[in-house]
């Protein structure tokens, strides 16, 4: 196949990139400055301003698929979730929604429209639920990761009625030791002063970096996969019982907690990503027939950490 994707540098992207070209798909990569990035053989990187088809849109032409993972990350790119300023705030819509619109504009122009597009999104979409088992079919929330969410995906919606089958990611925590959450919250441990954040009862929807690829991969190949799809696995858990199991998997002590008012002192209204949570299943997806190679913590932890 071949394919464009947005944000192929992220997280999930570079990792995606480099198992679509193992499997000899011709990938390009859509980024701001691609010279700065090594990029697997036989993918090509390809310049893009974010907003515009202009560069790059003939390529839709002659591509199987889409996958937009484009925008500005939700925690910042250093070590500790940055602070939402309001500037920040807007950049982080922007450049989702900015993103969204340009590949469709890219598409509608298109003589030789793509068979399928991969959009991206988050289980924020649903708000902060308590103990509410969410699935697919639950409506959005109105505070600002969720406001997030809905514009994001709304910005390819319009794919369809051209005839483009479009998939929606919901993903959630996404646990991987080369960034995202993993890493910081693995870190008081190491030091033996692991323990809830707040109140340890908010719910942390996660989903192993390899079973998120191979979601992708799976939606990707799918012709009967539409809409949206929970990416988090099967069995979420509350704050306080995953770190309950990263201690037993580092064998460290769980005892010392974080209150909730000095992660709000120290981080300003983005502690909501710590301190607020989905019970977010993969109802759709495993209906569909996907299979979790990590559907537990216990081996998904054991497998990233040891």
């Amino acid at each position: 196949m071949r394919i464009i994707i947005s944000g192929g540098t992220g997280l999930i992207g570079s990792k995606l990139v480099n198992e679509l070209a193992a499997d000899h798909h011709d990938v390009y990569v859509l980024s701001r400055s691609p010279e700065k990035h090594t990029l697997p053989a036989g993918v090509t990187g390809v310049k893009w301003d974010g907003r515009t088809p202009e560069g790059w849109g003939h390529l839709v032409n002659e591509t199987d698929a889409i996958i937009n993972l484009a925008g500005e990350s939700i925690a910042g790119t250093g070590f500790l979730p940055s602070r939402w300023t309001p500037e920040r705030k807007q950049r982080i819509r922007d450049s989702r929604i900015q993103a969204g619109e340009a590949i469709t504009k890219a598409v509608e122009a298109a003589s030789s429209k793509p068979g399928v597009l991969i959009q991206s999104s988050a289980v924020g979409y649903y708000g902060s639920r308590g103990d509410e088992v969410i699935t697919e079919e639950a409506l959005p929330d109105s505070d600002f990761l969720a406001q997030v969410c809905q514009d994001w995906e709304q910005s390819t919606q319009a794919v369809e009625k051209m005839g483009v089958r479009r998939a929606i990611i919901r993903t959630g925590v996404v646990l991987s030791m080369k960034g995202g959450a993993l890493p910081i919250t693995v870190l008081p441990f190491r030091f033996f002063a692991g323990g809830p954040l707040g109140s340890g009862q908010q719910w942390w929807p996660w989903i192993h970096i390899d079973d998120e690829i191979r979601a992708v991969h799976f939606l990707l190949e799918n012709e009967a996969a539409s809409g949206a799809f929970n990416l988090s696995a099967p069995n979420p858990l509350t704050n306080r019982g995953f770190g309950k199991v990263i201690g037993q998997v580092l064998q460290r002590p769980f005892l010392i907690p974080a209150p909730a008012f000095i992660l709000k002192l120290a981080l300003g209204e983005v502690a909501t990503i710590v301190l607020d949570g989905q019970r977010a299943v993969p109802e759709k997806l495993e209906s569909a027939g996907f299979n979790f190679n990590f559907p537990d913590a216990q081996s998904a932890l054991s497998d990233l950490l040891r």
